[in-house]
């Protein structure tokens, strides 16, 4: 459904660990999970869900733009506060301004409508392949989306 190019982050989680000599131990603790659950992360055997990925992200003072390979046009700064209401809002926001129905954006994620629904009213944090997806397809910043930045860069 994503393709390669989606898997490839499993490759910068492991870069940012390495270039900062740290270990799967060491950002499992990070994260408060599981080492074991962490390297499936890493390896891409599991999907890293969103709230890991932010905490990751957070820690390394990184973009989650950066790990989803996505170009980043100015550094700008990162709020590390998260708000999945932020979130929704910001999901609606940009669903609307680029008149995409929640009907339309369900079938292009291959769910339904409800599932946005949620999303939108802040109930559940979108999931990772659809974050990756949208912002891939549309050219939106995935920090931006997720309360991280402040500009949309798309």
């Amino acid at each position: 459904m994503f393709g390669d190019n989606f898997m490839e982050y499993k490759i910068n989680l492991k870069k940012a660990r390495e270039q900062n000599n740290l270990n799967q131990s060491n950002i499992a603790d990070i994260l408060g999970i599981d080492r074991t659950v962490y390297n499936k992360y890493e390896n891409g055997y599991e999907l890293i869900p969103i709230k890991h990925l932010i905490s990751f992200c957070n820690y390394f003072n990184i973009r989650v733009d950066e790990i989803f390979n996505f170009n980043i046009q100015e550094q700008l700064p990162i709020n590390k506060e998260f708000d999945v209401k932020i979130v929704g809002k910001r999901l609606k926001e940009w669903r609307k301004k680029n008149k995409i129905t929640q009907d339309k954006l369900a079938k292009m994620l291959n769910t339904n409508k409800s599932v946005i629904c949620n999303y939108e009213k802040g109930r559940y944090l979108i999931a990772t392949p659809f974050l990756y997806q949208i912002c891939h397809q549309y050219g939106v910043s995935a920090d931006y989306l997720l309360g991280r930045i402040d500009k949309p860069q798309d």
